[in-house]
């Protein structure tokens, strides 16, 4: 191996192993904010999972008489990792799962560059870890592994399996959309009156009274969509306690046919679902999740969901007015033009978050359906001025 080919191997070594600690750091950190004993194990697995792939590669680099490169965390990782813990845990580990496929494709280029077979197989060690974590984020080997936690725990872990890849977000989600929608609006609102009164102080009064409407719909909105969701859900779990109260056979049954269809042999779901019935709490949980897809740490809370949706909308909507408290005519125009394109871009970029799509291409995304909608309100803004006047 030549000293070019091995300078580059180093490099990719030092690269996985930073990106081994970012990963067992956003690990630990949803360990730290996990209130479920059993998704803690797990989560606390991959953490220690992550640990030995990076300890792996700082032995092989010492080996190679290289240094490991600094443990210091980006403004840029701090803030992925914030906005990931803010989103929740379903959320965050789906987010994850979507970054898998960059690991696998790095892990694949450092095998090839592998200076020996021992090399070669711990990566190919390494990339089929990531493959497991990527494909069921359960099947953790080590001190959290299935049989370690206990018959009750494997149970567990497989109910919440699906639960892990819902729709996620948290309030952070709610907040992108709420800046989104505020910031879209009142750009529109701006526009349109900036063209018909050529920037005069009627954009600032337009504005400010987009923005309290949009904070307030927004805000009251989310509270009354919320509410009715959480009350729709709490009445389903009403109704299933109801049966698994007056028909405990039947729901037995049922819940040994949801453990067949996961691929349970049928003595053995059985013997599960007749171990669950004595735990009347966790055999509702359990027909909750599997039957209606529903569980109480998913319920939402519409104070939480009023308040984020309110702020972010009156603050995604603030940015275009800013430059009218300080000047008018074309000049503020300009100014809120170009502070609300970036707005823009960030707050598209940001939806990568819940989306996980590129950041890139969701902020260029947002960026064009903004200057397109303010385009349009100018223009008919200038036709309605000249209209009026």
């Amino acid at each position: 191996m030549d000293t070019t080919d091995q300078s580059t191997f180093i490099r990719g070594l030092q690269r996985a192993w930073q990106k081994e600690q970012a990963s067992q750091r956003i690990y630990r950190a949803l360990v730290r904010r996990e209130s479920n004993e059993v998704r803690r194990n797990v989560l606390l697995g991959l953490a220690e999972t992550e640990q030995r792939h990076g300890e792996r590669w700082a032995m092989r680099l010492r080996e190679l008489g290289a240094e490991l490169p600094p443990d210091r965390e980006s403004l840029r990782d701090r803030a992925w990792r914030w906005a990931l813990l803010q989103s929740g845990t379903d959320n965050a580990l789906k987010r994850i799962e979507s970054n898998e496929d960059d690991d696998t494709k790095m892990y694949e280029s450092l095998a090839q560059l592998a200076p020996s077979d021992t090399d070669r197989a711990a990566i190919q060690a390494v990339l089929h870890d990531e493959e497991v974590h990527r494909g069921t984020m359960q099947r953790i080997g080590g001190p959290t592994s299935n049989a370690a936690i206990g018959p009750q725990a494997m149970l567990d872990t497989i109910l919440h399996r699906e639960t892990w890849h819902r729709r996620g977000g948290g309030w952070i989600g709610q907040a992108i959309y709420g800046a989104n929608d505020g910031l879209g609006s009142v750009f529109g609102i701006v526009s349109g009156v900036a063209g018909a009164t050529a920037g005069g102080p009627a954009v600032l009064l337009a504005g400010l009274a987009g923005m309290l409407a949009s904070a307030l719909s927004m805000g009251s909105g989310a509270y009354l969509a919320t509410k009715a969701e959480r009350e729709v859900n709490e009445a389903e779990i009403r109704r299933e306690r109801q049966e698994l109260q007056q028909h405990p056979e039947e729901e037995q049954e049922e819940l040994a046919l949801f453990y067949q269809l996961k691929g349970v042999p049928q003595d053995e779901a059985k013997t599960l679902a007749a171990r669950l019935m004595t735990q009347p709490e966790s055999a509702l949980k359990t027909l909750a999740s599997e039957e209606l897809g529903l569980s109480a740490q998913s319920y939402p809370n519409p104070w939480t969901a009023a308040w984020s949706a309110s702020l972010s909308t009156a603050l995604g909507a603030f940015i275009p007015i800013v430059p009218f408290f300080f000047t008018r005519g074309y000049r503020a125009i300009i100014a809120s033009f170009v502070i609300s394109t970036v707005a823009h871009f960030v707050i598209g970029a940001a939806k990568t978050v819940v989306t996980g799509l590129s950041p890139w291409r969701s902020g260029a995304e947002m960026t064009l359906v903004g200057l397109g909608e303010a385009l349009i309100t100018y223009v008919l803004g200038l036709i309605f001025g000249s209209m009026v006047g």
